[in-house]
């Protein structure tokens, strides 16, 4: 019987711990700061969030940066989502504005004027779970190809990645590759 009581006046405290509030908070919450994309280092030291939001009107907040062979990219993100999504891609090359218009504009590539030696953009319709695309790609005045992809997140259709290119070959236009 004193089992039975004891039981009893535990499950009554506890149930009575579980009625009191959560406890108030004692300031403000800690404001969250977002690290420019050039401290993740390789190709995201090309790239400035204020410059992209401003360009594209697309606010990223996270940038992850990898590098393999002599490939510097860097990828932007939402902190939540994974789309929309833009990357860039970075590379040495000795291929000259012939070679990089014969062997590296894609079929469908439309020539881009005033971007390094040769340019190309070109917009892809959305697969699966992946949302149309656009790519800027040119050749620089330092031997690089240079690839800007933006990535749409399911659901949008290639009349928004049209829509997008033009402000994504002035985005790319400020980017400034002799620095990598």
């Amino acid at each position: 019987m004193r089992g039975r009581l004891c039981l009893i006046a535990s499950v009554l405290l506890l149930a009575g711990c579980a009625g009191e509030p959560a406890p108030e908070p004692v300031g403000p919450a800690p404001k969250v700061v977002r690290p420019p994309a050039a401290s993740a280092g390789g190709a995201c030291q090309l790239l400035e969030y204020p410059a992209i939001e401003e360009a594209i009107d697309t606010r990223f907040e996270v940038a992850a940066a990898s590098r393999h062979g002599k490939t510097d990219t860097c990828v932007l993100r939402g902190e939540a989502e994974a789309r929309p999504e833009l990357a860039l891609s970075v590379t040495p090359t000795t291929a000259d504005a012939s070679i990089f218009a014969d062997e590296m504009v894609p079929g469908a590539g439309k020539s881009v004027k005033g971007l390094g030696k040769a340019a190309y953009r070109a917009t892809a319709a959305p697969t699966g779970s992946v949302g149309s695309s656009v790519e800027i790609g040119w050749l620089t005045g330092d031997s690089r190809l240079v690839s800007l992809r933006f990535t749409f997140p399911a659901g949008e259709d290639e009349a928004r990645a049209d829509t997008l290119a033009p402000k994504l070959v002035n985005l790319a236009k400020k980017i400034d590759t002799s620095s990598l």
